[in-house]
């Protein structure tokens, strides 16, 4: 077993001995997603998101790839796609991280300290940067609306990112529009 290999094997369980939910996505230890709690004390606290995590052939000396499965409103993460824009992961990646730090540290702080001044998502830098409680109030409707706990669980092919609402969802809210049907 190469030197990469074994240091995938052992961060892995490392993360998965840290109390994160982890689901590989096949045999390999390349590709998977943990659940991520927002951190206490933030606009995000409440919120559950899946990511997905790939990990290159060369890591730890290539930077894994991040991406939020279900929505969030964040100024760099692209709402679509879900991709992270986070220096330390992107340009500045050393094999002295490993995967616990993605999850302990460098997601919390982005979560804690966006940076409008380098978007993924310009509406949420703009906003930010103009009405900073209409962006909280915005955060945590996306946190209430894509973010439950169940939200974490669901499966990439039963809710891609750019689905606004399930059916189910969908047909709850025509109700509540239009009023329970007469008997």
């Amino acid at each position: 077993m190469s030197s990469p290999s074994k240091r995938r094997e052992m961060d892995l369980m490392k993360l998965m001995m840290s109390d994160y939910k982890v689901e590989m996505v096949n045999d390999g230890m390349q590709e998977f997603f943990v659940e991520f709690r927002g951190p206490n004390e933030s606009i995000y606290q409440g919120g559950v998101w899946k990511i997905r995590v790939e990990l290159p052939d060369a890591y730890p000396y290539k930077s894994p790839s991040i991406g939020f499965i279900n929505k969030i409103y964040h100024p760099n993460v692209d709402e679509m796609s879900g991709s992270v824009c986070l220096d330390v992961i992107n340009q500045t990646w050393s094999p002295m991280f490993d995967l616990v730090n993605v999850f302990e540290v460098f997601l919390p702080q982005l979560l804690l300290y966006p940076n409008p001044s380098d978007p993924l998502n310009g509406d949420a830098a703009a906003l930010m940067m103009r009405d900073r409680p209409a962006y909280e109030q915005k955060v945590k409707e996306y946190c209430e609306k894509y973010a439950k706990p169940g939200d974490a669980g669901v499966t990439p092919e039963e809710q891609s990112s750019d689905e606004e609402l399930s059916e189910d969802e969908d047909d709850s809210g025509d109700e509540e529009i239009m009023g329970k049907p007469d008997p």
